[in-house]
């Protein structure tokens, strides 16, 4: 595995591929590798013949620098993880790569996808998430590029910026992956201290109960099952809910009657750690 740190150094190694005709998978992550990065990674090692890995915690995307500055890091673990996985290329650029002096270009999707749900209580993150993506992309120029539906907002965002754009590049949207209580792996678990870590699976507890009200007992009217669920969890001392929603895909509107295929999310901070998490539902085929 080559480790790279600037532009410069990233793009001829890159182009060699390129000249030999190999297809390009590119996984970006903020690092703090967990099972889920493993699966991504896994995915393009088998869909191409070069799998990019990135390492950049994003500074733009982030409201609060509390937030970010506690961001989990251990660069060199995640790069064993990475080099253990089969990753060919590791990319870990600086700010300065990344953002130049005076760089003062952004890319924004403006409409509903980008201000509903994470978008209501953490305005301007996507503005950073899709400027950090782009600028990225244009970097490794990727075949294919990697994301997990844990986040499937980002992964509809990033989807209609690629189309929006005419960039050549397929977004692969890779499910969920859950530990054994059902937990979304997410780097921010490691913030969350024992207590709070077991009390994290209320989340996934009550994305069940969802599914089940829906598709097993025929629920059809949303705000009932959200109601149900915000129930449930704030019944779990230490929670606080930043929001609930059932939405219809791939627009994310709120939905009054629940049918055709629906993205049940949630945003739930467990003590200081703010975790996320949904379930699609395709109710038609119920």
């Amino acid at each position: 595995m080559q480790i790279i740190k600037t532009i410069k150094d990233l793009r001829p190694v890159i182009n060699k591929y390129r000249i030999n005709k190999k297809s390009i998978g590119f996984v970006p992550t903020m690092g703090a590798l967990h099972p889920a990065h493993l699966s991504l990674i896994k995915a393009s090692k088998k869909e191409c013949e070069c799998t990019v890995v990135s390492i950049y915690v994003n500074p733009i995307q982030f409201n609060d620098k509390e937030d970010f500055d506690s961001y989990p890091r251990n660069f060199n673990a995640d790069a064993q993880i990475a080099r253990d996985a089969g990753v060919d290329i590791l990319f870990m650029p600086g700010d300065e790569e990344i953002y130049p002096k005076d760089s003062s270009t952004f890319v924004e999707i403006s409409g509903h996808v980008t201000n509903a749900l994470c978008g209501i209580s953490r305005p301007g993150h996507f503005r950073g998430v899709v400027t950090v993506v782009c600028k990225l992309f244009n970097i490794v120029q990727p075949d294919k590029a990697y994301f997990g539906m844990k986040d499937a907002q980002q992964g509809i965002i990033i989807s209609k910026m690629v189309n929006d754009l005419n960039s050549p590049i397929d977004i692969r949207l890779m499910p969920t992956v859950r530990e054994e209580d059902g937990l979304a792996y997410s780097s921010r678990n490691e913030n969350l201290i024992d207590e709070e870590r077991k009390k994290a699976v209320i989340i996934y507890q009550a994305l069940c109960h969802a599914k089940k009200r829906i598709m097993d007992d025929k629920e059809s009217d949303a705000m009932k099952v959200t109601g149900e669920m915000y129930e449930m969890i704030s019944k779990t001392e230490g929670t606080e809910i930043d929001y609930i929603s059932i939405v219809s895909l791939p627009k994310l509107e709120d939905v009054k009657k629940i049918k055709d295929q629906v993205m049940i999310a949630m945003a739930v901070f467990i003590g200081e750690t703010r975790l996320i998490d949904n379930i699609i539902l395709n109710v038609a085929k119920k």
